[in-house]
């Protein structure tokens, strides 16, 4: 058996596609397009290569997405002042910071930043408030990468509702928000992580198997039961030749590309689990366009939530 890849750059062009319509009647209502403040810090090259799909996905899509640039010796009331400036912004109805900070800022740098932007402008929903709201299942922002997993979800055909779903991962930016959107659609949900026992046989109940842990080709076939759902929220760029050997044989088309570049985007899961799972995302191509695709839709809404009024009767 061979898995089905589940198609996220067409689901996320299909997202794109139907966003046009609304941001046209927004920007005829308001006469301004929707707007995105997007914070970026030092020179981290996966940020600047994400930052920039971002800034080009924005301009098709007929927003406004601007971006402030911030070098690595920026300290974090300088970062913090950045945030405060697009909060005061009339054009900009959400806004982002590109993680990872700088390590130099200090380990709850992120944390900090994330609790100044204003609560309707958190495109990403990390805002203590917006996590509450999510919680409590009544959010309009919720986190961009969880949310575009429940669109490719839904736009299969993949059914969410009864179904056991496992989360490895706990993160605040995607493991924790993941494993809530799946509740809210009635999932019977298991968080998993470094301290969970026996791993792989918790793993193993899942119809639908959320991997996003930052290890490259960490959940292997073990993991897997037959016939399963495998999302792939890892992107790690790998540039060790004997991992990349170990996993890709020789003239296969990701050895041959990691022999052109020196280096690979690999996700958490070990390419062996298309054998066993149902379905599976690739990466790249997978979760990741779909990230982009619910920042765009994240910040249309902000900015109708904003501006639009609601029909009275």
């Amino acid at each position: 058996m061979s898995a089905r890849m589940l198609d996220g750059t067409a689901v996320g062009l299909a997202i794109r596609t139907e966003l046009r319509p609304a941001v046209e009647a927004f920007t005829a209502t308001l006469g301004r397009p929707p707007g995105l403040g997007i914070v970026l810090v030092g020179n981290d090259a996966g940020s600047e290569l994400y930052v920039g799909s971002k800034l080009k996905s924005a301009a098709e899509s007929g927003l406004r997405a601007d971006l402030t640039r911030l070098p690595a010796t920026a300290s974090l009331g300088e970062v913090i002042a950045a945030v405060e400036r697009l909060n005061a912004s009339d054009v900009h109805d959400a806004i982002l910071v590109q993680s990872p900070l700088p390590a130099a800022l200090g380990a709850e740098a992120e944390r900090h930043v994330v609790d100044h932007i204003a609560v309707e402008k958190d495109v990403d929903g990390f805002h203590p408030i917006n996590v509450g709201r999510l919680v409590q299942g009544h959010w309009t922002l919720a986190a961009c990468t969880p949310s575009g997993v429940i669109e490719l979800l839904d736009r299969s055909g993949i059914p969410i509702v009864g179904k056991h779903a496992v989360v490895i991962g706990r993160s605040d930016i995607v493991g924790k928000p993941m494993a809530l959107l799946l509740l809210h659609r009635h999932a019977t949900v298991t968080i998993c992580h470094s301290k969970t026992v026996d791993l792989p046989a918790v793993a193993r109940q899942a119809d639908i198997l959320v991997a996003a842990i930052g290890r490259p080709a960490f959940v292997t076939p073990a993991y897997v039961k037959p016939g399963a759902t495998v999302i792939d929220v890892g992107t790690s760029r790998v540039g060790d030749r004997a991992l990349v050997e170990s996993i890709f044989p020789a003239g296969s088309k990701r050895r041959d590309a990691f022999e052109r570049r020196g280096a690979l985007t690999m996700g958490d899961v070990h390419p062996s689990v298309e054998e066993i799972a149902g379905a599976l995302t690739p990466v790249p191509g997978g979760v990741g366009p779909l990230t982009i695709a619910m920042l765009l839709k994240n910040t249309l809404a902000a900015a109708e939530q904003r501006f639009v009024k609601p029909a009275t009767s």
